[in-house]
């Protein structure tokens, strides 16, 4: 992490910031205009674009501003640094789509406290779902070695929306995306100010870490609360009966169970447990017996060994 391309059509100016960002350990290529700047961006993405504000055609504020409008590079983070310091000038730069704005001249640990700020603020945004905006895979995968290196027992709680492929083909992806981002605000609010972690696999498959002891209420209540929400998604018989006609896989009509939340509690010791592909694939097999369970669709197991 830390690789970031930098465009400037001043030579003098090219060679503090190289030697200021390549000081502090980050990666830099340069190029003296925008047109160029282009270019590299979309031969090769880096992870920040650093922009000179005034270099000829097109300048830092269009570059900017193409880097923004095409939906590969939008998400890549541009700081612009120019001498142009007046409030309009920086509005027109945050209107381009700039992140972040830098006068010159400037003081280059500022420069480099900047530069690392929006680069940490990059890797944390690729590894949210978005979806939801939860953490998703890699960010699951460094808490879960977190908790396993405190060497404190936890529990991973996998959840899952039950035959959701059905209920996105009967009411619409648009329904189901909204019922995924309610699902989502559901777990967050469920783990806010807690130290419980709430992570977004993947489509309709849900994460959450926590202390033993707080399982299953924290479980339970999010299953309670996406119960209640779901009447907002459906037309109120079909909220009130709990089925609805479909075609499942098999292309025949018939009744399908409205989506619910299944969940599978593992109770881990990180002195004993496996790694995290074995416990995935113990959870996915809870999870078709938590879906046999009507009453709760609740499957805790106690231990886990290696």
């Amino acid at each position: 992490m830390g690789r970031i391309l930098f465009a400037d059509d001043d030579p003098a100016m090219r060679v503090v910031v190289t030697d200021a960002l390549t000081s502090a350990g980050l990666q830099l290529r340069t190029v003296s205009n925008g047109a160029d700047a282009l270019l590299e961006v979309l031969a090769d993405p880096p992870d920040l674009v650093l922009l000179d504000y005034r270099m000829g055609t097109p300048d830092g504020l269009e570059v900017c501003r193409r880097i923004k409008d095409n939906p590969q590079l939008q998400h890549l983070p541009v700081l612009i640094l120019t001498a142009d310091g007046d409030l309009e000038s920086r509005i027109r730069g945050f209107e381009a789509g700039a992140n972040d704005y830098l006068p010159k001249p400037f003081d280059t640990r500022e420069l480099i406290a900047r530069v690392r700020a929006l680069l940490l603020l990059a890797e944390q945004s690729r590894g949210l779902n978005p979806s939801t905006g939860l953490p998703g895979g890699s960010m699951i995968e460094r808490e879960f070695a977190h908790r396993q290196q405190r060497g404190e027992p936890f529990a991973l709680c996998y959840l899952d929306l039950t035959d959701f492929k059905s209920f996105n083909d009967r009411f619409g992806f648009a329904t189901a995306n909204q019922v995924i981002e309610r699902t989502g605000a559901i777990l967050s609010e469920a783990v806010a100010g807690t130290p419980h972690f709430a992570g977004h696999i993947g489509g309709d498959d849900f994460v959450v870490f926590c202390t033993p002891e707080a399982a299953r209420a924290l479980v339970t209540g999010v299953q309670r609360r996406f119960e209640e929400a779901l009447s907002g998604y459906v037309p109120s018989e079909v909220f009130s009966f709990g089925v609805y006609q479909g075609r499942p896989r098999n292309g025949e009509e018939q009744s399908i169970p409205l989506t619910r939340i299944v969940a599978v509690v593992l109770h881990l010791d990180p002195a004993t447990m496996p790694p995290l592909t074995v416990l995935a694939e113990s959870a996915a097999a809870g999870k078709a017996h938590a879906k046999t369970l009507a009453a709760t669709g609740l499957i805790e197991v106690n231990t886990l060994e290696a």
